[in-house]
């Protein structure tokens, strides 16, 4: 079995989807092997390609005031490995949203990264990422429900984006009541 370091060096050299992306793909995650919660979403938004650093953007905002944390314990890396289910920014659709992630991605790495890193939670943000991890559930349950992966807790988020206003609107419960049993539990993990 190869080492978390082997398998982050791969992932950073990876550049499988370029031909797809018909740009330089750009892999980006966070933290190591011995972090408390494994944050996995759907894909790098733009701004994170750019940057190189996850969730350096609005949505990044609006989940560290959900958790209700600072960005140091977010970009901490004993505390938060930050994945995604795609590696790299996959690009826009000429609507203006980003295009769906690549799944051969995560079959390729997510599921490796997962079976290396000691986490003791895991927060799942966006259908696409509930949807891999969890094929056969509806999403909103998953969201108002606590979950196992791996054996240990797995808490299912609504993507943050303002895009997703209509889920928002669809389901208060999840902002009124759910959002603080997630977070108790991720102070609880973070000792906070």
């Amino acid at each position: 079995m190869e080492s978390f370091l082997e398998l982050k060096n791969e992932i950073l050299k990876c550049r499988y989807c370029k031909r797809r992306f018909g740009f330089e793909p750009n892999p980006i995650f966070w933290g190591n092997e011995f972090a408390k919660i494994v944050h996995i979403s759907q894909a790098p938004s733009k701004n994170v390609h750019k940057t190189n650093k996850p969730f350096n953007d609005f949505s990044g905002k609006r989940l560290r005031d959900w958790y209700q944390v600072s960005e140091e314990i977010f970009y901490n890396p004993d505390l938060f490995y930050i994945t995604a289910i795609a590696h790299c920014f996959p690009g826009k659709h000429k609507n203006g949203g980003d295009i769906k992630p690549p799944v051969e991605c995560a079959k390729k790495w997510l599921l490796k990264e997962l079976s290396l890193v000691g986490n003791k939670i895991y927060l799942i943000v966006g259908k696409e990422a509930a949807n891999f991890l969890f094929p056969d559930k509806d999403y909103s349950q998953l969201i108002f429900e606590d979950q196992l992966l791996n054996n240990k807790p797995a808490f299912i988020l609504p993507h943050p984006s303002p895009v997703n206003s209509k889920w928002f609107k669809d389901n208060p419960n999840f902002l009124t009541k759910r959002l603080f049993q997630i977070r108790e539990i991720i102070h609880k993990v973070l000792e906070v």
